[in-house]
């Protein structure tokens, strides 16, 4: 954009300066030089790319619009030293060759005017109308001037606002960086560097989300070049000594054809070669590359039933790779994505990628949202309700990302954030019990679901059900899973209100989404006391009882009200060695002293409380029995447990996994003196080859 721009013995703008009277350039515009029903000549490769795919567009308005944007540019050269307005034209190319719509290609024809010239938005919106303003204004940087350092990540978190509003903007600003990063050669090697390092964090991983995989794969080829030259050379000969290994994949295209052509399939069989950053990549994976790694087969059909046809035809007549199957039609990706994507094998034995697709569907392949033309038209003449927008490019990672934007408002934690979430390029879909859907990133835990769906409301998260079962908040969901999430009743307060618990600062080890740790963050930072340990009185020692009934006492130094439980996670039980930890509301827990829990409190800088073994015999433990599947295995396994006199509080039994089955028990017993011998006596039923107690959180 405007880092570009020189105009010789220009000055910077100034309030008061005369402004440009846009309705004269408007009728200059028509009545210009060109006659009134004829373009500038300047643009009629972009009409002609503009009318291949809309062939009614009404071109007059990219008339007006190149002649203020000439007019306004007038004087200005890239460092390049070309005319400044060969750039909008360059831009406005790129979007017409992708199928954007008019009100696209007028503003980005306009996209420098407000940045660089001395025409303002009032007298964009005046001559153009408020989409072109709006579109205009949201690709427009804000000024270092009054930004300092700050100016590059607030221009984007303005940018990133403005399209959650009009993805249109987004298309603007990636047409503009690949411009621009052609063209980066006569800039200074540090200058390239830097502008190839936010292109690759920010504007590449944009791209692909919003689908617009043509303008993906050259960004990332140019950020390949000048930030890995070396790869680059080295990948760069790679292909060109592919031309001369000979036409395996030509062959295999042209059996496709002929196996499509004799089952009466009407279908389009194209190469695709692949770009230099992909063969890098398969280079690394595979080694030493054969002539089909080198590009894929692109099959176009009419209809989406001709897709599976087409994959029928292939599996039956070559030998496929089932496990290179995907289908995107029936589950499309999260940037718009459909096709078939599969692998099959030649005669001779060499494997080559296959993407199946209609003719739309690769439309939205290449151009994504730009594809969709001007979503914000209303269909078949109806008025979206509450005077709202229906936005089918609203993906929920851009949802996501304009609500963790808000509360991040220091530009250097927006800055980091962005890149961080950015890099996470794998979304998955989980199901509330309640109903509806969450889109999040892969990797993502409970405790993102949680901030997902209830936003601050999370904080007062105590637990989760995942697929039905009990489930602690640091696991890790998977695509499709169904999630209930369990809250706390009542106000979240800090620790020793009256309130309900709080987040802890473990769960930001758990948070993956930006929301989600800027959420706990805060509240973390609102409540510092809920990083201290509650103070308590000393007393004289005295028993306590545990939380539940039956469970064996323990001797505590805390106060009289103080809860005291045995930790879930080693079970204690006589005469095990013993030590108690304060945690959040004043209660004590008590964990065997090798539970590994006891060197995270440690870490925490926690002090332990001394504790000892109270008078009661009785006592409950957790025991998990590892064992080969077989009939009968559970009943003998009960039997032995009844015999040696212990009660079964709560048991589980895991699917069988390579014919092995966990088992986990709950069990009371009379006296801890019998835990030995009962875990004998499980060891002892055939097929059981271990027992033993619980030493961390039973995987749920």
């Amino acid at each position: 954009m405007s880092a570009e721009a020189t105009s010789p013995g220009a000055r910077s703008r100034r309030r008061g300066r005369t402004s440009i009277d846009l309705r004269r350039l408007g009728r200059a515009a028509l009545l210009g030089p060109a006659s009134r029903d004829r373009l500038p000549d300047a643009i009629g490769h972009v009409a002609d790319a503009h009318r291949a795919h809309h062939p009614d567009a009404d071109l007059l308005v990219l008339g007006k619009a190149y002649v203020l944007a000439e007019m306004s540019h007038r004087g200005q050269f890239r460092k390049s030293g070309e005319p400044y307005i060969t750039h909008p034209l360059a831009v406005t190319l790129i979007l017409a060759e992708l199928g954007a719509e008019t009100t696209t290609l007028t503003a980005s024809l306009l996209h420098d005017t407000v940045e660089d010239t001395d025409v303002t938005l009032d007298q964009v919106r005046a001559e153009f109308g408020d989409e072109v303003c709006y579109l205009v204004d949201g690709v427009t940087k804000l000024e270092k001037v009054d930004y300092g350092a700050a100016a590059e990540p607030e221009t984007f978190r303005k940018m990133l606002v403005a399209t959650g509003n009009d993805v249109r903007v987004m298309s603007i600003k990636l047409a503009d960086r690949l411009h621009n990063m052609r063209t980066l050669g006569v800039m200074r090697p540090e200058k390239q560097a830097r502008i190839a390092k936010v292109t690759h964090d920010v504007l590449i991983p944009l791209a692909e989300r919003l689908g617009v995989q043509a303008l993906k794969t050259e960004l990332e080829d140019l950020v390949f070049a000048i930030l890995q030259p070396e790869e680059y050379e080295r990948t760069r000969a790679v292909i060109a000594d592919r031309a001369t290994t000979g036409p395996s994949l030509d062959t295999i295209a042209e059996d496709v054809r002929r196996t499509l052509r004799e089952a009466d399939i009407s279908a389009e069989v194209v190469i695709r070669p692949r770009h230099f950053v992909s063969v890098h990549r398969a280079r690394l994976k595979r080694g030493e590359m054969r002539g089909t790694d080198f590009g894929r087969l692109l099959v176009l059909v009419g209809e989406d039933a001709d897709c599976y046809a087409v994959l029928g035809e292939l599996h039956t007549c070559f030998t496929p790779v089932i496990s290179e199957f995907k289908d995107f039609i029936a589950a499309p990706k999260y940037n718009l994505y459909q096709s078939l994507h599969t692998a099959v094998a030649g005669l001779d034995g060499a494997v080559v990628e296959v993407l199946i697709r209609t003719h739309q569907m690769h439309r939205v392949a290449e151009a994504g949202v730009v594809a969709l033309g001007n979503p914000y038209t209303p269909v078949d003449g109806a008025e979206p309700a509450d005077g709202e927008r229906a936005d089918p490019t609203r993906p929920g990672w851009l949802s996501r990302l304009l609500a963790w934007q808000e509360s991040a408002t220091d530009p250097d934690t927006f800055w980091t954030t962005l890149r961080a979430d950015l890099a996470q390029d794998r979304e998955i879909s989980v199901f509330p019990a309640d109903g509806g859907m969450l889109g999040l990133p892969a990797g993502a835990t409970c405790v993102d679901a949680a901030y997902a769906q209830y936003g601050d409301g999370a904080h007062g998260c105590i637990g989760a059900r995942v697929n039905g079962r009990l489930a602690t908040l640091s696991t890790v969901l998977a695509d499709g899973d169904t999630v209930q999430l369990l809250l706390a009743h009542g106000p979240v307060q800090a620790p020793g209100d009256s309130g309900g618990p709080g987040p802890s600062p473990e769960w930001l080890d758990h948070a993956r989404t930006p929301a989600a740790r800027i959420a706990i963050a805060g509240w973390l930072a609102a409540n510092p006391e809920s990083l201290k340990v509650p103070e308590s009185e000393p007393r004289a020692p005295g028993a306590v009882t545990a939380g539940r009934r039956g469970v064996a006492n323990v001797v505590v130094d805390v106060p009289e009200d103080a809860t005291v439980r045995l930790a879930g996670c080693c079970t204690p039980v006589p005469p095990d060695d013993v030590t108690g930890f304060l945690v959040r509301g004043g209660a004590v827990t008590v964990h065997r002293a090798e539970c590994s829990a006891v060197g995270r409190m440690a870490a925490l800088g926690r002090s332990p409380v001394a504790v000892s073994w109270g008078d009661e015999a009785e006592c409950r433990v957790t025991l998990y029995a590892e064992s080969f599947g077989r009939p009968r295995l559970l009943a003998d396994l009960t039997e032995a447990i009844a015999t040696a006199g212990a009660a079964i509080v709560s048991a589980n039994v895991e699917p069988p996994s390579e014919q092995r089955v966990r088992h986990t028990y709950t069990l009371q017993l009379p006296d801890a003196a019998g835990l030995a011998g009962l875990m004998r006596a499980m060891r002892d039923v055939p097929g059981v080859f271990d027992v033993r107690r619980a030493q961390h959180e039973p995987a749920s």
